[in-house]
């Protein structure tokens, strides 16, 4: 089977012109500071409210508040991609 040579040139350049295009993988640090994946690739976060205004929150509240939670199914696909080496 004979290949054209507009073929071989968009063959040979094909490995060249994806990488120009993909980029190169980086994490994004603030969401790697932020979130952890565990060992079955669920997403853990912190609960926000555990900063300030402590007093008027009973001590029921802040001991939730300083559990990790895990993320929403909706957020998932977006954080991966910004940890693509977790």
């Amino acid at each position: 089977m004979a290949i054209s040579f507009a073929l071989k040139q968009k063959l040979s350049t094909f490995p060249l012109a994806m990488a120009r295009r993909a980029g190169k993988a980086k994490t994004r640090k603030g969401v790697a500071k932020r979130f952890k994946i565990t060992g079955t690739g669920k997403i853990i976060r912190r609960r926000q409210g555990k900063r300030h205004l402590l007093r008027r929150k009973n001590a029921k509240r802040r001991r939730r508040l300083g559990q990790a939670t895990l993320v929403a199914d909706c957020d998932v696909p977006n954080i991966k991609a910004d940890l693509p080496f977790g």
